[in-house]
C-alpha cells in the first residue's frame, strides 16, 4: 500500500541546466497547491522547506563542466537530506531544481535502501537519458549526468563523493526517452539500460512495459524512485522547461503512468525537475505537475475537474 505520509524537501538547484529559472521551482510548486492538493487525497503533509548547500573551496578539473563546484554542493547536501527523509518514515518529494539534483536525491535513498538491505530501483521519465560522465558531456551542464553518476560509472572519482551504494543498471527504467547524444547513446548500449523512446510507446504501447518494469520491483522486494522531469511531457502542454523536445507524452498518457505506478504502491520517494516558472504560462506547467504527483497518490481521472488556463 502507498505511504500517504509525505514530506516535500525544495531542492532550488539550477547549476546543472543551460538556463536560469529552475531555483523557482520548488516555490511554483507549493502556490500551485501541492501540499494541499496532497492533503485533499488524505496525506498527511509536511514541508521541511529548501535544502542549502555547504560553502565548497573552489574544485579545480579539467572537463567543460559547468559549475561544478556547486553542484558537487549541491549533491552531498541532497544526499543527506534524502537519506534523512527517508528514514524519517515519510514519503519523500523533491521539489526541484533541475535534473542534477538527481544526483544526490538517488544516491541518498540508495543508501537508505541498502540499509534495509533492498534493492533500489529508478523509474526515470525524461526525454533525455542523462547518462553523460564528466568526461563525455559536450555543453558541460550537469544536468545531463545524474544516472551516469548514481550508477557508479566512471570520470566522477575525484571530484564527487562517491555513492555509497550506487543502482544497478538492470534496476532503472526509462521511458519518454527522443532525445540522446552519441557518446549517451554508445554508453546505453553497451550497458544494456532498460530503454523505452517514443517510438517504441508509439508501437507498443506504455502500459506493457511498465508494468512489467514494477513486477520486478515487487518480485525484488525493492524500493522504487520515480524521476519525473517537466520535458518528458508534450511541450504544448508543459512549457515550462529550458530543454524542449517536441513528441512528448501526451496528457492521458501521463496520467496513465502515474496511476498504474499509484495503483502499485511501490513508489518509496518522487522527484519533481526542470520546472522552470520564468518559462511558464499562467502557471499551467506546475499546475500540471501538481496534479500528475496527486495522481501518483490516489487521484483519478473521474476526480479531475475540468481546468480553465
Amino acid at each position: 500500500m502507498q505511504n500517504r505520509n509525505c514530506l516535500i524537501v525544495g531542492a532550488p538547484v539550477e547549476s546543472g541546466a543551460g538556463r536560469r529559472g529552475c531555483q523557482m521551482g520548488p516555490e511554483a510548486l507549493r502556490t500551485a497547491g501541492l501540499a494541499e492538493a496532497l492533503a485533499e487525497l488524505g496525506c498527511d503533509v509536511e514541508d521541511r522547506g529548501d535544502v542549502v548547500p555547504p560553502q565548497l573551496d573552489e574544485i579545480a578539473h579539467g572537463f567543460t563542466a559547468k559549475n561544478l563546484t556547486e553542484t558537487v554542493a549541491w549533491t552531498m547536501a541532497l544526499e543527506q537530506a534524502a537519506h534523512q527523509a527517508m528514514a524519517s518514515g515519510r514519503l519523500p518529494i523533491f521539489a526541484g531544481g533541475d535534473h542534477s539534483l538527481s544526483l544526490g536525491t538517488v544516491s541518498g535513498v540508495a543508501r537508505f535502501a541498502r540499509d534495509q538491505d533492498r534493492p533500489q530501483f529508478v523509474l526515470w521519465l525524461d526525454a533525455h537519458p542523462d547518462f553523460h560522465r564528466l568526461d563525455t558531456t559536450t555543453s558541460g551542464n550537469l544536468h545531463g549526468t545524474p544516472v551516469a553518476y548514481f550508477t557508479g560509472q566512471d570520470s566522477f572519482a575525484g571530484f564527487f563523493p562517491p555513492p555509497a551504494a550506487p543502482v544497478q543498471l538492470a534496476n532503472i527504467c526509462m521511458m519518454g526517452i527522443r532525445s540522446v547524444d552519441p557518446q549517451e547513446h554508445k554508453g546505453l548500449l553497451e550497458k544494456g539500460v532498460m530503454v523505452h523512446d517514443m517510438r517504441q510507446i508509439d508501437e507498443h504501447g506504455i502500459a506493457r512495459p511498465l508494468i512489467d518494469f514494477l513486477n520486478r520491483v515487487r518480485d525484488a522486494g525493492g524500493m522504487l524512485h520515480v524521476s519525473l522531469d517537466v520535458d518528458f511531457l508534450e511541450p504544448d502542454i508543459a512549457p515550462a522547461v529550458g530543454t524542449t523536445v517536441p513528441g512528448g507524452t501526451t496528457y492521458r498518457e501521463a496520467h496513465l503512468i502515474m496511476e498504474i505506478v499509484s495503483e502499485s504502491g511501490l513508489m518509496t520517494s518522487l522527484d519533481l525537475v526542470e520546472l522552470n516558472p520564468f518559462l511558464d504560462h499562467s502557471g499551467r506547467t506546475a499546475s500540471l505537475l501538481v496534479d500528475l504527483t496527486a495522481s501518483l497518490m490516489g487521484k483519478r481521472v473521474m476526480d479531475r475537474p475540468t481546468r480553465s488556463y
